[in-house]
């Protein structure tokens, strides 16, 4: 069975080809299939804005299509950036965004943050899976570490006693939220394609 993902992400394409090919699924970007959807997120949640993303790019191929919409969420910024964590401060890089966050948060009380992850897969015949996963950690001091991007250089991990800069592909995706919600769907198409 083919599905499409919504997205550009060669990353996230074979983070989900990792997961999902046990099951016998075939996941291919909707660039493969000469469809370019570019959704406004207008969510105000992150499974509201991977259900747009993916009703748009399953209407436009006829296929199944698998969008995401993750970020992170402060709780000395009262959960932002949140959904807005790929737009936090506007077009800048990402060292920029984390040194905005960090000035932002400077005199906090509490470091405390979470990354989330919501996964919707929506079929032509209207049905729709949802998954989610989260991971909890605090906001480093300094960011630390090159690996991964956004703003793993400042999200420490305890468990790790890390940052997401400094651990592996593996390391990460073992405990990350976008991991936990790959194979949160992995379980829910499994039950759903029987």
């Amino acid at each position: 069975m083919k599905f499409v993902l919504a997205s550009q992400n060669q990353g996230k394409l074979v983070e989900m080809q990792g997961i999902l090919q046990s099951l016998g699924i075939e996941i291919v970007l909707q660039s493969e299939l000469g469809v370019s959807v570019d959704v406004e997120e207008t969510g105000t949640t992150f499974a509201e804005n991977a259900r747009l993303k993916a009703v748009a790019v399953m209407q436009a191929t006829g296929l199944p299509a698998i969008a995401d919409d993750s970020g992170l969420c402060v709780d000395a910024l009262n959960g932002g950036p949140g959904v807005y964590s790929a737009r936090y401060g506007g077009d800048i890089s990402d060292p920029e965004k984390v040194q905005l966050l960090l000035s932002n948060m400077r005199g906090a009380s509490t470091r405390a943050a979470h990354f989330e992850t919501a996964i919707v897969c929506a079929f032509p015949n209207g049905d729709e899976l949802v998954a989610s996963g989260r991971c909890d950690g605090s906001i480093a001091y300094a960011p630390a570490g090159d690996m991964g991007f956004g703003y793993d250089p400042v999200f420490f991990y305890p468990a790790f006693g890390k940052t997401f800069g400094q651990s592996t592909r593996e390391e990460k995706s073992s405990v990350s939220h976008r991991g936990k919600a790959l194979r949160d769907l992995a379980v829910k198409l499994e039950t759903y394609l029987k």
